[in-house]
């Protein structure tokens, strides 16, 4: 759903963990906010496992970036655009050394054909316990 600011608030994505829309179009350009890989209406993220203070004690990465990229598909087609419509995506990893294989692979499956710009870093922590978030960048009729 758009507001009058241009303002993408999804229903079928996870609600965002602080105050700030799904996406925002400007233009011909839709621009997502950082998106993650958990489920929406819950705080369950596929493939983390949590102690009890929360914290991570194991992870499966390939969960994730599938669940991440469904997340994105999902906003990106509620707005109005398409996978396909992706032109740049800024990728964060908290474990690059480990991680970047397995996503990078899956990056090459989901993007087989004309793939997007893309950076890829890797960043101490995230505001959630996940492993890897989007930051997307679209073309919108």
């Amino acid at each position: 759903m758009t507001d009058q600011n241009n303002s993408i608030h999804s229903s079928k994505a996870p609600e965002p963990v602080g105050l700030y829309p799904h996406a925002k179009r400007v233009g011909n350009l839709l621009f997502l906010s950082g998106v993650g890989p958990r489920e929406k209406g819950t705080k369950k993220i596929p493939g983390v496992e949590l102690d009890e203070q929360g914290r991570i004690v194991n992870y499966d990465i390939a969960k994730q970036c599938h669940s991440v990229f469904n997340n994105v598909k999902m906003i990106l087609e509620e707005s109005g655009s398409s996978w396909d419509r992706i032109v740049d995506v800024t990728v964060f990893l908290t474990n690059m050394k480990d991680d970047f294989p397995t996503y990078n692979k899956l990056w090459a499956e989901y993007f087989a054909n004309n793939p997007p710009c893309r950076t890829t870093l890797e960043i101490n922590c995230l505001p959630t316990p996940i492993a890897i978030e989007l930051k997307v960048i679209a073309t919108i009729d």
